[in-house]
């Protein structure tokens, strides 16, 4: 009996071992899951965004502004709108003037007032001095007393200083004039340059404050691109330079440019410079400023938002 316990006891024990080999082998196929999940997806993404020579941009003009007001004020005419082609100086929008536009007419009365008084201080000036060569003559003969003399010289003098006071009142009211046309000017916002309205800002009635943006005048043409090339890209490119482009959204057409600037610095941020081309050739016209566009630039590694 006992030594049948001890074969059992062995028996027992062998199993057990055995049970826990197992139970390694076992867990051992739990770690390859972690095999996959390290595989790296980088050089798939790399792949779809390294296409060599690629560098992303927008479309972009010269000349493109936000039009503000000169003055405080509140709209009271809207004369150009969004899509709207303006000239050079055009009238976009007029602020309430009525104010401004009396004051004026009550400068510009002033000033007829203050012209009819020199041209009456003249004749008068005139008449009084032809008064006192007379009371000279007469006094040379004894038909007219020193008292006589005085007297008309010292209006003629008078007649002098009123003319003058005048004349100089002439010149405030055409100041006064030229200041209030300025600022009735003011409420006139005006295109800068020749372009288009891209924006409008304002409504009616609405009360503004100087320096508020009220449209936004641009360019259509001509088209520049700009972009930023690495200084391990290769040689600098040289004014005039051709440079190929294509519409992100359309990619089968092609564009061409040419360099019209190349930054003389580098910025050490990025350690590029800038490059900025114009658009060429024809059947440009649907393109608008903002538009994407990839540039086909040798040496670049990848695409540059």
């Amino acid at each position: 009996m006992k030594k049948r316990a001890i074969w059992i006891l062995t028996g027992a024990l062998a199993l057990a071992v055995t049970g826990c080999d197992n139970t390694s082998v076992a867990s051992s196929p739990s770690a390859p899951p972690s095999a996959p999940a390290a595989q790296p997806v980088a050089p798939a993404a790399a792949t779809k965004t390294s296409e060599a020579g690629d560098i992303l941009t927008v479309l972009s003009v010269e000349h493109q502004v936000d039009v503000p007001t000169q003055t405080d004020g509140v709209v009271a005419e809207i004369l150009k709108d969004e899509g709207s082609s303006v000239r050079a100086g055009e009238i976009l929008a007029r602020l309430d003037d009525r104010t401004i536009a009396a004051e004026l007419e009550k400068a510009q009365a002033d000033f007829r007032v203050a012209q009819n008084n020199v041209s009456y201080q003249g004749a008068e000036l005139k008449a009084k001095r032809a008064n006192f060569r007379r009371q000279q003559q007469l006094r040379e003969y004894g038909l007219s007393s020193e008292a006589d003399l005085e007297r008309a010289e010292f209006e003629a003098k008078g007649a002098e200083f009123d003319l003058a006071s005048w004349k100089a009142n002439v010149e405030k009211t055409q100041a006064e004039i030229r200041r209030l046309e300025a600022e009735l000017d003011k409420t006139r916002i005006r295109a800068p340059f020749t372009g288009m309205v891209a924006h409008r800002y304002i409504r009616m009635g609405q009360g503004v404050s100087k320096s508020d943006k009220c449209f936004r005048i641009s360019q259509l043409s001509p088209l520049l691109v700009q972009f930023q090339v690495p200084e391990s890209a290769g040689r600098r490119p040289e004014r005039g330079a051709p440079v190929s482009l294509s519409l992100v959204g359309d990619s089968n057409r092609a564009l061409t440019a040419r360099i019209v600037n190349v930054s003389p610095t580098v910025d050490p941020a990025s350690d590029s410079y800038n490059v900025t081309a114009q658009l060429t050739g024809s059947g440009l016209s649907d393109l608008r400023p903002g538009m994407s566009v990839r540039v086909d630039w040798p040496g670049t590694s990848h695409p540059k938002p």
